[in-house]
């Protein structure tokens, strides 16, 4: 059990900070580093706990349930096809963003290296099939592949830390926010910082619904998350200018954008290339996270609603084409589908496990493990997911900046 805990954490991990690691810069540029370590810290404090109010209520249902069971067990068959559709929409969406952000790292790998110019249809291809493949050959190949792309990622991290830290300037990280409506308006893509939730009914079944070591897996893998995050702002913000950040990810609102943003400042090509290899490790080992929740989650809909037992090549077509397609017709659409990931987000990892265990506490006021914050905690969370939820709408009214992208 202690091995797969620990693959378990480093799972959590990896999963979410290929969301925020690569998404908080293009969104961040204008906001400061101040304000975006407050937003980090606040959405840290409520995804952990919503995610943990998951554990709760898997105690009162079979370890392999997925979260449409779930939804089912409280709210009926209407509970399952929303929690199912939303859950859909937010996997296909994160995925999307991160098979168009994988192919445009493609790319751009085929340009640096090997002086190949690569088109982004085939690069899109390529990034899925190679990284898509342990997702369909299960969970344990997912596991086993993630830890070596994780240590490769703390290493990278490490390396461009040590490269960056010393060029940091006082005066970038006391930057103030452009507009401070810019707050936010980061936060639904911020909140998929922390966004592993899609895949927590493939780890609560990995870990055969032990309740101990997912808590552990999920403080302790949230923790590191949020630590890595801390260096990583202080470094992006600390070495770029505002100013020069904004015109560059203007001009490239893509993970290249990221990359130029450093070569440009830092006049280092080996700055850049490590910024470009880290941020490629980030993107696999949340794409890795992502996919299998939605993998399992296609299987646990067709398992109970149509009583279809499918194959692992069949789920793998259902888990990747949409989202590919996605990526074929729309190569910019990094933030954009990390900004509808984040919307239908805030209601799965919030909204429903808020319900989840207000139903389970009236059903099963005994159960062993209870998330500690009573009914306050549980209105408190409810009430940011539910504002969150509405930022994306604020904003294409007109009411809130749009982020960069």
């Amino acid at each position: 059990m202690l091995n797969r805990t620990l693959g378990t954490t480093l799972l959590v991990s990896g999963t979410t900070i290929g969301a925020g690691m690569l998404a908080m810069p293009l969104t961040s540029a204008g906001i400061g580093f101040s304000f975006t370590i407050l937003l980090l810290l606040a959405l840290w404090l409520l995804l952990t706990y919503s995610a943990l109010l998951f554990v709760e209520v898997y105690q009162t249902s079979a370890c392999d349930a997925g979260i449409g069971t779930l939804a089912a067990q409280y709210f009926g068959k209407p509970g399952r096809i929303v929690a199912t559709t939303v859950l859909l929409v937010f996997l296909y969406a994160l995925l999307a963003a991160y098979i168009t952000g994988g192919g445009s790292i493609m790319v751009a790998f085929a340009r640096d290296l090997w002086q190949l110019e690569l088109s982004p249809e085939l690069a899109v291809l390529l990034f899925t099939f190679v990284f898509g493949m342990p997702v369909v050959l299960g969970t344990r190949m997912v596991d086993g592949v993630n830890r070596l792309l994780f240590v490769a990622m703390v290493t990278g991290l490490v390396a461009v830390l040590m490269t960056l830290v010393p060029k940091v300037s006082m005066d970038n990280l006391m930057a103030m926010p452009i507009d401070k409506a810019l707050i936010i308006s980061a936060s639904p893509v911020f909140f998929t910082a922390f966004g592993f939730h899609g895949s927590i009914p493939s780890l609560n079944r990995y870990l055969w619904g032990n309740v101990k070591a997912m808590r552990v897996s999920i403080v302790a893998g949230t923790a590191l998350t949020l630590f890595g995050y801390v260096l990583w702002q202080l470094s992006t913000h600390g070495v770029l200018s505002q100013g020069v950040f904004m015109q560059v990810l203007t001009e490239d609102p893509t993970l290249n954008g990221l990359v130029e943003a450093c070569r440009r400042v830092t006049g280092s090509e080996a700055i850049a290339m490590l910024v470009q290899v880290f941020s490629a490790l980030a993107l696999v080992t949340s794409f890795l996270g992502v996919a299998l929740g939605l993998l399992e989650c296609i299987e646990d809909l067709l398992r109970h609603s149509v009583g279809m037992q499918a194959g692992r090549a069949l789920l793998g077509l259902l888990t990747f084409v949409p989202p590919i397609l996605f990526a074929l017709f729309y190569p910019d659409g990094f933030i954009l589908a990390l900004g509808y990931a984040g919307q239908m987000f805030a209601f799965y990892a919030v909204v429903l496990p808020v319900g989840l265990v207000w139903r389970a506490r009236q059903q099963h006021p005994g159960l062993p493990y209870r998330v500690a914050g009573g009914q306050v905690g549980l209105v408190l969370a409810l009430a940011l997911g539910v504002f969150i939820m509405f930022v994306p709408l604020m904003i294409r009214a007109g009411w809130l900046p749009t982020v960069v992208g």
